[in-house]
């Protein structure tokens, strides 16, 4: 058996980080139980630590907890390159996600966001919602 490869999208990540009973945070549960890889290209965490990291988010969850789920996600995380192909996404921002995905050989991609879940598949990877992540 294969280890799962999954580019999650960061507000997939960031509810996870917020709602510890909800689909997303699911998501990540079953990824860790199971060995699988979080896929991120340094753009991709890089966006994901500063809006995870915005005091937005205090009146959520404290900055030192939400720090260490950041921690925690880049132990089990692996990391990929990428140029900054422009992929042909309605939302250019989410094309780093497309190319993380090529790039580090994704099985899925895990995402709420309409402008990426109407590219599925997209060159082969299916993108989900968490939910229907978890019910494949």
């Amino acid at each position: 058996m294969t280890t799962e490869r999954v580019v999650i999208d960061t507000n997939v990540l960031i509810s996870a980080a917020l709602q510890p009973s909800g689909s997303p945070r699911a998501v990540i549960d079953a990824l860790r139980e199971t060995g699988g890889i979080l896929l991120f290209s340094d753009e991709t965490f890089d966006e994901l630590r500063t809006r995870m990291l915005s005091p937005k988010f205090d009146r959520y969850a404290r900055p030192d907890a939400r720090a260490v789920f950041l921690a925690q996600l880049e132990a089990v995380s692996a990391w990929v390159s990428i140029v900054g192909a422009t992929l042909g996404c309605r939302d250019p921002h989410d094309d780093k996600l497309l190319e993380t995905a090529l790039q580090g050989r994704a099985d899925s991609l895990v995402t709420g966001d309409e402008d990426l879940l109407v590219l599925s598949p997209f060159q082969g990877i299916p993108i989900l919602t968490p939910r229907d992540w978890l019910r494949r």
